[in-house]
């Protein structure tokens, strides 16, 4: 019961920063633009698609805090929120791949995108296993 503890604080805390820099980006785009290292690098400051990714990351977050809450929906909002995080990570890989970003991207990304996809997916593999060991044991119960 005490690991169960853990990994749902650990959600909780993945979708709190999650919220957190969604409505960053979605209240103080230009100060977000310029706070988070390596941003200005990838091209001229666009309100527009900033607050665009704000909502996914706030999306992100509160399906990330909604899994933790809800056992019955874990499954579902955490794989969704890891797609989202695994597609961004592998797109900022592949523009280091094709030259767009220099190779320091991939420690530089790593903390605020690499990670969380790791992490994300790690939860969400955690959620299958335990609704399938949850399933099971009320089949013999």
């Amino acid at each position: 019961m005490q690991g169960r503890s853990l990994i749902l604080g650990f959600a909780a805390v993945l979708g709190i920063g999650g919220v957190a820099n969604g409505l960053f980006m979605l209240v103080d785009p230009a100060n977000w633009y310029l706070a988070v290292p390596g941003v200005t690098t990838t091209g001229p400051f666009n309100q527009h698609f900033i607050r665009d990714i704000g909502l996914i990351f706030a999306l992100i977050g509160a399906a990330m805090l909604g899994g933790a809450m809800l056992a019955a929906q874990r499954v579902k909002l955490w794989s969704a929120s890891a797609s989202w995080l695994t597609g961004h990570a592998l797109f900022h890989l592949w523009e280091v791949s094709v030259g767009i970003c220099g190779s320091d991207a991939i420690a530089r990304d790593f903390p605020a995108v690499t990670l969380p996809a790791i992490l994300s997916t790690a939860l969400a593999c955690w959620a299958w296993r335990d609704a399938r060991r949850s399933k099971a044991q009320n089949a013999f119960s």
